[in-house]
């Protein structure tokens, strides 16, 4: 498992993390299987959100009840959250009380006295960046929050935060998969007039994070679009399934860490997040951090998706 020192924090971490925003209802054994086989895998990152279960803070409270760890043990791994999503409307809302609260209610529901790193979860149009920029000096000084970041933001919206916010801002988490990669597939086919894939509808957010050493975290890996199911396998990309297949005999890996593998061979030293709750699909990706795509098979599996490569 490759890992790197996350740029504005003393982090060292893998290149792969495991979201745990499905494990409501497992069960104790279910979770702590999970755990281990991501732990063994070389994952060490563990991604929540207070929106995660079926309740507030549902899925933060079942690892916790699950996982039961020790200072020590806490002190081996990394545990990020999110805030900022009011389900109920549904509406977001980055007002100092709200972040306040949800971390509060992140650390005591995650047992912890302290979060790694604090993501805003999804922009807020009517964010007031002096009151972010109040919660996260709260968080910092009280030692609750240690690093923080955002999710989904455009350069513009990152800037905005950073008038007023004085830590560095560590990570974006964008949507990214080899079938949904407009963060990529606009800058190789920039300038091609008539071309949809050359528009951009993010600002350069990729270029942007290079420049600034935010950590790109990809979520959604292998869904095809915005939860429209996993490409792998499916009927929809026989091109693509063919490469992948191919690629994946070629490595001696299964078909999902190829797809992995996409991800961590691009130079801008992404995350990979995880959402599975299977620990065969856990311990197979992982293998992706570690396979040396080529440029010629990098592109190939782009061009395979269906993007042009002028």
């Amino acid at each position: 498992m490759k890992t790197f020192t996350l740029p504005g924090t003393q982090l060292t971490v893998p290149n792969v993390v495991l979201g745990l925003m499905r494990i409501q209802e497992k069960t104790d054994e279910e979770v702590r299987t999970l755990v281990k086989t991501a732990r063994d895998a070389g994952i060490s990152f563990f991604d929540h959100a207070d929106v995660y279960g079926s309740a507030l803070h549902g899925c933060e409270t079942r690892f916790a009840e699950a996982m039961q760890l020790t200072s020590s043990e806490r002190e081996q791994v990394v545990l990020q959250t999110k805030a900022g999503i009011v389900r109920e409307g549904p509406y977001f809302d980055f007002s100092y009380e709200h972040i306040i609260e949800s971390v509060d209610g992140s650390l005591a529901a995650l047992g912890t006295d302290y979060i790694d790193i604090l993501l805003l979860h999804r922009p807020d149009a009517l964010v007031e960046p002096d009151e972010v920029a109040r919660a996260f000096d709260e968080l910092s000084a009280a030692g609750k929050v240690r690093s923080f970041g955002v999710s989904n933001h455009t350069p513009g919206q990152i800037e905005l935060l950073r008038k007023s916010v004085s830590q560095p801002i560590v990570a974006n988490q964008l949507q990214l998969s080899v079938t949904h990669a407009p963060l990529v597939a606009q800058g190789v086919a920039a300038n091609m007039q008539a071309l949809d894939q050359s528009v951009s509808r993010d600002s350069g957010t990729l270029d942007y994070c290079r420049l600034n050493d935010i950590t790109v975290q990809a979520w959604s890996p292998f869904q095809a679009g915005f939860f429209t199911g996993v490409f792998l396998g499916s009927p929809e990309y026989p091109e693509l399934n063919a490469v992948i297949d191919r690629l994946a005999a070629q490595y001696d890996v299964p078909a999902i860490a190829i797809a992995t593998a996409w991800i961590t061979r691009h130079p801008a030293q992404m995350q990979v997040v995880l959402g599975t709750t299977s620990p065969e699909r856990v311990a197979g990706a992982a293998l992706g951090s570690d396979v040396p795509l080529t440029r010629a098979e990098w592109y190939e599996m782009f061009r395979a998706a269906g993007y042009t490569v002028p």
